[in-house]
């Protein structure tokens, strides 16, 4: 007989930048529930994992029946993915309520609900469920680097803006952003540090990038168990597509876009800019640091360069920062018989299949406020090259 949801464990993954709050929270947590027996998982990148060290210190002399595994040296997001997988299914095999996991400040939440799908599907029954999907909001961050900037800055790259982190890694805030993006509840801590007029365009900017996430607010990272674990299962795909980013480029694909965008709220709205021939780098690197427009809240997509017909490159843009990663291969550049391979395990690569690009494409969505989306298009028209292979 197959398990129901009642008979399986909770999986909580708590995500959030380094800083907000996501131990502090643990530590909470379990202060609170002293009947209930959690299981923890703490992964840190670095080979000495400090938050384990401080959830020890704080918890295990008052609850020494707690389970808690230190992963360290890697992300669950990607390099240590399937030993996560494995520790958690070894955790449900013993005697506990729920299962906690503290992923690291730059986990990528999308890869780890992955892995539990990856498994799902391999395995005819599973003794656990992904329950929810939390990020830890520093509210002041949100508001004195994103949403103060927006309304006060000269141009994309103001240097006397950043802090010691953004020098290191200018990617900070999009990787906060893609959490809050895919998350089923935010947990907007240090709302102390902000007027009610600075924390209600916090709270109006998130609902608007994810509209399906529920939003608590919280001091300290004080919130009640049974506001965390919910007992009902991680809803992937509507969590994904309800995003505004994926909304977007869902209703473009599906021709359901208006002229003018497709979303608009508080004066904010979106579009979907769609180009098979590619960028020439220099242009679009130029248009980056000296022409983007400061309307632009938050941009997202792939694109490919004139001079590379083989990497698909990662663009994304929040605020001020601004930065373009390789992420993959393009169908098209693979060796036919892996293009055949990859056609049968996704037929919809062939939908938007072009004679002579494949699949390559530069497909971004854009969100802002009060932008010109005719003059934005026409610089991004200017940034395009001829494919030297035509």
């Amino acid at each position: 007989m197959k398990n129901t949801v009642k008979d399986k464990i909770p999986v909580t993954l708590i995500t959030g930048y380094l800083g907000s709050g996501k131990t502090t929270l643990m530590n909470e947590l379990l202060k609170m529930q002293s009947d209930k027996k959690i299981a923890i998982v703490v992964n840190d990148m670095g080979a000495i994992n400090i938050d384990v060290t401080l959830i020890k210190n704080k918890s295990l002399t008052r609850y020494p029946d707690m389970e808690l595994i230190n992963m360290q040296n890697g992300c669950i997001c990607c390099t240590l993915r399937e030993k996560f997988m494995e520790q958690i299914i070894e955790l449900s095999n013993k005697n506990i309520d729920a299962i906690l996991v503290e992923a690291s400040g730059i986990s990528d939440p999308v890869s780890i609900a992955d892995a539990f799908l990856a498994y799902e599907e391999t395995q005819e029954d599973t003794p656990v469920y992904l329950d929810s999907v939390i990020t830890v909001v520093d509210a002041d961050r949100i508001y004195s680097e994103f949403l103060d900037e927006l309304s006060d800055r000269t141009d994309l790259e103001r240097d006397d803006l950043k802090t010691e982190e953004e020098e290191k890694d200018p990617d900070i805030i999009n990787l906060i952003m893609d959490q809050i993006e895919f998350c089923s509840l935010i947990l907007l801590n240090k709302c102390d540090l902000l007027t009610k007029e600075q924390l209600g365009e916090v709270k109006e900017i998130i609902k608007i990038l994810q509209p399906e996430a529920k939003i608590f607010e919280t001091k300290y990272s004080k919130v009640e168990y049974d506001d965390i674990v919910s007992h009902n299962p991680y809803d992937y795909d509507r969590i994904r597509d309800s995003s505004l980013i994926n909304k977007t480029l869902y209703r473009s694909n599906h021709k359901e876009i208006r002229k003018d965008g497709v979303h608009e709220e508080y004066g904010i709205s979106s579009f979907v800019y769609t180009e098979h021939r590619p960028f020439i780098y220099d242009k679009f690197m130029n248009f980056l640091e000296n022409e983007y427009p400061e309307a632009l809240i938050r941009a997202k997509g792939y694109i490919w360069f004139a001079d590379d017909d083989i990497h698909t490159q990662l663009f994304e843009q929040t605020g001020r920062n601004a930065s373009v990663t390789e992420i993959s291969n393009w169908v098209a550049a693979l060796p036919k018989e892996e293009q055949e391979e990859a056609f049968a395990n996704y037929p919809e690569i062939l939908e938007d299949w072009d004679e002579t690009y494949g699949d390559r494409m530069n497909q971004i969505v854009f969100i802002g406020k009060d932008y010109l989306k005719a003059e934005i298009i026409e610089k991004l028209d200017q940034c395009l090259g001829t494919y030297m292979n035509t």
